[in-house]
């Protein structure tokens, strides 16, 4: 038996980053429901991961919290570290969290910059440079990265998550180039507006707004997001390589 076909019959683990609450909530729960086991993370809020995990394991799925600031990069090596060793091998990487400060582009403190940079980029490259190894060792695995309708249009304000964003856009097509030999399918999504679960009465009208602008008259859902990953990650998804994956409701056309 080949490690290919051996990978099959393995259960698999994913880590989703940033998965408390909204769209990695929503794929935690959706690869769960689809047999997989999860590794939580989150940077602060450990009752919405644990909240998040007794939902896992009531599926009859394993389900762990490796608590960590990604952006931090003592922390991020702690957390792979602890995962290495008391969980073993990953087979799907979910790069979900970020950050989206708001701050002209002069503006912008040189801290807060570098900080962008280190939790929507550069955890996704030492993430994929820690797990990519197990997945190549059972000639399988899916890197599933995250970019943004708006980051792709550069608007005002936002200079640092913009370049983020791009970034991991052009990691995403040099992974899934080199590695799809090794059974490895590595793609980003690019979600468009998505109310957060807990709002305020001026945010709720704010979306309510935005919902009339796009094209379908409606705003996104956290599950539109969970299914589309759950597409990737199935043997369905398999000739889905090196693709930016837009879902906005046809937003993206109106820039």
């Amino acid at each position: 038996m080949t490690a290919r076909e051996a990978s099959q019959s393995r259960q698999k683990k994913a880590l989703i980053t940033g998965s408390g609450r909204n769209i990695g909530k929503a794929i935690a729960l959706a690869l769960a429901a689809e047999g997989i086991d999860i590794i939580l993370n989150g940077s602060t809020d450990q009752a919405a991961l644990e909240n998040v995990a007794y939902q896992i394991r009531d599926m009859g799925r394993d389900a762990t919290i490796a608590m960590a600031d990604i952006g931090d990069r003592s922390a991020l090596d702690a957390m792979i570290s602890q995962i290495k060793d008391d969980i073993g091998d990953v087979d799907i990487l979910v790069n979900n969290a970020a950050i989206r400060p708001k701050a002209n582009f002069l503006d912008m403190a040189e801290a807060d910059w570098d900080q962008v940079m280190n939790v929507d980029y550069q955890a996704a490259v030492l993430l994929s440079r820690a797990f990519l190894p197990d997945m190549i060792k059972h000639q399988w695995g899916r890197v599933i990265n995250f970019s943004g309708m708006n980051s792709q249009r550069g608007y005002a304000g936002a200079s640092a998550v913009a370049v983020a964003k791009h970034a991991v856009w052009g990691l995403t097509k040099a992974l899934a180039t080199e590695f799809a030999g090794d059974g490895i399918t590595v793609n980003i999504i690019a979600p468009g507006i998505f109310p957060p679960e807990d709002m305020s009465a001026a945010m709720a009208a704010s979306f309510t707004a935005q919902a009339k602008a796009n094209p379908t008259g409606t705003l996104g859902q956290h599950d539109d997001i969970a299914g589309m990953v759950s597409y990737l990650v199935s043997d369905k998804g398999r000739y889905v390589n090196g693709q930016m994956l837009q879902i906005n409701g046809g937003a993206v056309n109106q820039f």
